[in-house]
C-alpha cells in the first residue's frame, strides 16, 4: 500500500570475461518495483548481501519493512538476523523448494537479462559493472509500467509521497 512496507531481496550469477563469474544482490520494494539499493561483487557472500541491505537502509531511514528472501546461507546467518533485528524490520523467507515465493524478484531478474545483460558480451567486470549500473538507472527512472498507470518506479513514488 506505501514505499519501503515489503522489499524482496536475492542474488543472481552473471559471467564476464573468458569464465568469470559477478554476483548482482538487490532489493526491490514492492510498492512500485524499484530497486532500493544493489551491489555488484565477485564473490557470493555475506559481505555482499551485508552491503545491499546497508545502502538500503542508508538510502530509507526510517524504513523497518518485512524483508523477504529465500533460505540462502546469507540470509539464514545468525549476522543477517542480528542487522534484521537491529533494523527493527522482520524477516520472511520462501518455503522450501517454492522460488515462486520470491517471484517479483525473479521476475526483476529475468527482466534486466533479457533486457540488457543477454544481449551483450562482457569482457571485464568494469563492463558489466556499467551496464547494470546503467539498466538499473533506467528500470527506476525511465522505464514505464503498465501496472504502475504507465509510470516508472521513481515517478509513481513519488505520487505515494
Amino acid at each position: 500500500e506505501k514505499p519501503n512496507e515489503k522489499w524482496l531481496t536475492d542474488v543472481t550469477e552473471m559471467k564476464y570475461g573468458a569464465s568469470q563469474k559477478a554476483y548482482l544482490s538487490a532489493i526491490l520494494d514492492l510498492y512500485d518495483g524499484s530497486i532500493v539499493s544493489y551491489v555488484l561483487g565477485t564473490s557470493n557472500n555475506n559481505p555482499l548481501v551485508f552491503k545491499t541491505l546497508d545502502l538500503a537502509l542508508e538510502a530509507n531511514p526510517e524504513a523497518t519493512p518485512l524483508l523477504h528472501s529465500d533460505r540462502g546461507f546469507q540470509y539464514t546467518s545468525p549476522a543477517f538476523k542480528r542487522k534484521i533485528e537491529k533494523g527493527e524490520m522482520i524477516q520472511s523467507m520462501s518455503r522450501v523448494g517454492r522460488c515462486i515465493d520470491n517471484g517479483p524478484m525473479e521476475a526483476f531478474w529475468g527482466t534486466l537479462k533479457c533486457e540488457k545483460y543477454y544481449l551483450n558480451k562482457y569482457s571485464t567486470f568494469e563492463e558489466l559493472k556499467k551496464d547494470i549500473e546503467e539498466y538499473i538507472y533506467f528500470y527506476n527512472h525511465q522505464r514505464f509500467q503498465k501496472r504502475l498507470n504507465g509510470l516508472s518506479p521513481v515517478e509513481y513514488r513519488a505520487k505515494a509521497a
